[in-house]
């Protein structure tokens, strides 16, 4: 039996699942001092907005539209530009082009498809054999990969950091999974059931790269975007699976903020409730759970992760206590003459600090573990301490100085609404000598960035002071959070605001492209 975490959505939500968390893209903005990078940075500010009206995307009732003609996969080219699909550029049958993203794209996407045909007999990512599209060469230097509820997505990196995203096969097979996930168990991108949507994505990128190598369980490195980075990057991978948090540790990156049990588990309201940091732990149980089965990680527990995913067991708002139990019942289910495989299965997630029958496998309303060390204070009452968007308890790099900035609202109770404050309800008026604080979470990498500015002292504080006199509260979107979409918290003295990217008005959008832009060109 699952458990649906508290506050949870029940209806599956389509949107932009995007490879790079918000954590690492904050750091990259932090601490570059690369104009290239900076400018990536704002290029993919201003993607987000222009992406903005795609939203409403696809559901498990609607497929995503079909290229025309035949075969499994089209493959576009953008030609740096944020229209898609693009020009058509490769079909099934086509031959190579020479251009090597078109290619990469080409060929692993042929791999995604054929591990979820030849291994899970499920032909596309809504088991209908829809055929699957494909774009690259998005945007200009856009650090980033995503599923957008129809396509799969690639930008070419900034050429400082990040090679093209088409060129680690795992980084397709991750987004096609999203697509997966989307048309099937639904997982609502918020806190534990976020996670194991990140996860799950982890997981069948990592058969897909173990299959394509040959490898088994205890051959294999568990290791999640090899290749992204560029040689000086002082990093073996995004992620590790099999010791989370131990895949990078770069000045410019910041060290790797994943964890692998529950007892380091993150509470925050950052990315989405920090799915791409707390996914380590799903993520680790699979892989000790592989390696204590043994043999190839795409049969027996792989399929034990797929039963669970696809068989009505896990739905959009199961967390990760639901989640393990649904794998031991596939595995006894479906192995039952050798139940070894379920003691494997549990053993795993007891090893992560789940299935142990004691009070972690409780969760409070956030999804944090009950009576943990990140389990949330109580909201602060009128006249006390103003929260800060900072509070969030994290690990990795430390969050930018925004102290004494903004007032705890109901967006720090569902981040997939707008915040409340002395703004709520109406045209939100900060004082002459406010600071306005601005961070932006979520994303693949996880990269944060932020920035804030006096209204009082900065050329841009009048601006400022406009827009934000502009915006209605009560006018913004309440959209549920999206797979790697970008979360982003405006705070001051007398308000704080966390809107989803899709929900981020003109006047907001112009209000973070002046903090973050202006925040880029002091760190220079």
């Amino acid at each position: 039996m699952t458990r649906t975490a508290p506050g949870s959505s029940e209806s599956p939500r389509a949107g932009r699942c995007t490879f790079l968390p918000p954590y690492l893209l904050q750091r990259v903005a932090e601490a570059s001092t690369e104009r290239r990078l900076v400018a990536g940075g704002r290029s993919t500010l201003a993607v987000d907005e222009r992406l903005r009206g795609r939203r409403e995307a696809a559901t498990a009732a609607t497929p995503p539209l079909a290229p025309a003609g035949g075969g499994n996969r089209v493959v576009y080219d953008a030609g740096g530009a944020e229209d898609l699909p693009g020009r058509r550029v490769r079909d099934e049958d086509d031959p190579a082009t020479g251009d090597a993203a078109v290619d990469e794209a080409h060929d692993h996407s042929g791999v995604a498809w054929d591990l979820f045909a030849e291994v899970f007999d499920r032909r596309s990512v809504d088991g209908r054999g829809t055929p699957l599209t494909v774009t690259v060469h998005y945007g200009q230097d856009y650090d980033n990969a995503f599923w957008d509820g129809d396509q799969l997505v690639f930008g070419d990196g900034d050429g400082e950091l990040f090679d093209r995203f088409t060129k680690p096969l795992d980084v397709t097979v991750h987004e096609f999974t999203h697509g997966v996930t989307q048309f099937s168990a639904g997982l609502t991108y918020q806190g534990q059931s976020g996670a194991l949507n990140e996860s799950v994505s982890d997981v069948f990128a990592s058969m897909a790269k173990q299959r394509a190598l040959g490898q088994d369980a205890q051959q294999a490195d568990w290791l999640i975007g090899q290749g992204l980075f560029l040689p000086d990057v002082k990093a073996t991978a995004l992620r590790s699976m099999l010791e989370p948090g131990t895949a990078y540790d770069d000045p410019r990156l910041g060290r790797d903020p994943q964890v692998g049990s529950m007892d380091a588990y993150v509470d925050t309201t950052e990315d989405n409730g920090g799915v791409h940091i707390n996914s380590g732990i799903p993520n680790r149980a699979f892989a000790l759970a592989a390696r204590g089965v043994g043999g190839n990680s795409w049969e027996r527990p792989g399929q034990v992760w797929y039963a669970a995913l696809t068989d009505g067991s896990v739905t959009a708002g199961t967390d990760f206590a639901g989640f393990a139990q649904a794998t031991v019942d596939a595995a006894a289910r479906l192995f039952g003459d050798d139940p070894s495989v379920a003691d494997q299965v549990r053993q795993a997630w007891q090893q992560v600090g789940l299935l142990t029958g004691s009070s972690r496998d409780a969760t409070t309303g956030d999804g944090a573990p009950a009576g943990s060390p990140s389990s949330p204070a109580p909201a602060p009452t009128e006249g006390s301490p103003a929260a800060t968007p900072s509070d969030a308890t994290t690990t990795g790099p430390a969050a930018p100085d925004v102290s004494g900035l903004g007032t705890r609202g109901g967006a720090e109770d569902s981040p997939a609404a707008p915040g409340t404050g002395a703004g709520a309800g109406g045209d939100l008026v900060p004082d002459e000598d406010d600071v306005v604080a601005v961070r932006r979470s979520g994303g693949f990498a996880g990269v944060t960035r932020s920035g804030r500015m006096s209204l009082g002292a900065d050329p841009f504080g009048s601006e400022l002071r406009r827009l934000l006199d502009q915006i209605s509260v009560s006018d913004l979107g309440r959209s549920e959070p999206q797979p790697d979409r970008f979360t982003y918290t405006v705070a001051c003295r007398s308000f704080e605001l966390t809107v989803p990217e899709q929900d981020l008005t003109p006047e907001l959008t112009r209000v973070v492209q002046i903090v973050l832009d202006q925040q880029d060109q002091q760190d220079q």
